[in-house]
């Protein structure tokens, strides 16, 4: 499914336009096609259209050097989703996960797409979105959590704010159990370290506020926390927003959402580590990050507060 919006961080540039296609489901013509089971090793593709064929779902891009794999080139490439071909024009250049098989089938497929430049000029784009830059005031959020207790982002002044996005039934473990994993081994060790502790808050929003209750919350975050002890959520809230509160904190901090009508969501991945001041340190898209990079950005940061 596609999710059009228009980043802010792209305005000065002509306008730009944002495409962005990503799931917590594996696309139903490519029922093999998933990267969260390992069988599959993501790269990083950077390039122009130069053609579609939805007869063989395939993209022909011509695109900049890959990484550990290979050259710059031009070449047709398969579409996870052939559903997005519909969007993607001559001339538009694109980021994309290239997924490729760690099988003998050798098969290559492309993934959340991104269109960052727009070849027609007559696209509108549906919404407005805003990707997190260091020195970005963030609003001031209201939630309830996990306890059914209202909980705004100003109350978290002072302290060092990370903040993700889940839902309870994403069905793909490299996608929201992931994020929250990592979490898990993040909040092990900042409670660990005296020098965080009390300097450093976690909070996981959901994008599932029709499922998500706050008991439901409380039930996930337990698995991950390994208690459900009151204490236990000392340092890392569950919560969910109203409706109109998701809708904008899904334009500032660059989530993708799609309803799914097999009730899935399709959704984009996104953490961002908040200064005392409550001004954006750090932005970290999708689920590359690794628990590693954020706890040192986290030890340095919480050094110089």
């Amino acid at each position: 499914m596609i999710r059009q919006f228009l980043s802010t961080a792209f305005l000065a540039a002509a306008l730009p336009v944002s495409i962005l296609l990503a799931g917590c489901h594996t696309a139903p013509n490519n029922p093999a096609a998933s990267s969260s089971d390992g069988s599959y090793k993501t790269y990083k593709l950077r390039g122009k259209v130069i053609s579609t064929n939805p007869a063989t779902q395939e993209v022909t891009v011509q695109h900049n050097a890959i990484p550990g794999f290979m050259e710059a080139m031009t070449m047709p490439y398969k579409v996870k989703d052939p559903n997005i071909l519909s969007e993607l024009h001559p001339g538009d250049t694109i980021t994309a996960d290239l997924l490729v098989s760690q099988h003998d089938d050798a098969t290559i497929l492309l993934d959340h797409i991104v269109v960052v430049a727009q070849s027609r000029p007559d696209y509108k784009p549906t919404s407005i979105y805003h990707v997190p830059t260091p020195g970005d005031q963030v609003p001031d959020f209201q939630l309830r959590n996990q306890d059914g207790h209202l909980i705004r982002l100003s109350q978290f002044r002072g302290q060092q704010l990370l903040i993700t996005f889940i839902y309870t039934r994403c069905p793909l473990p490299n996608f929201c159990p992931r994020v929250t994993r990592n979490f898990a081994a993040l909040n092990q060790r900042i409670t660990a370290d005296p020098n965080l502790t009390g300097k450093t808050h976690l909070l996981c929003v959901t994008f599932d506020p029709q499922n998500d209750t706050p008991q439901r919350l409380r039930a996930y975050g337990a698995q991950y926390i390994g208690s459900d002890a009151k204490e236990a959520f000392a340092h890392w809230d569950f919560a969910v927003p109203t409706e109109d509160v998701l809708h904008k904190m899904a334009l500032f901090f660059d989530i993708g959402l799609t309803p799914e009508p097999d009730q899935t969501i399709t959704h984009t991945l996104s953490t961002t580590l908040i200064g005392p001041d409550g001004k954006v340190l750090n932005f970290y898209p999708g689920n590359d990050w690794t628990v590693d990079q954020v706890f040192t950005d986290v030890k340095q940061s919480a050094q110089h507060s």
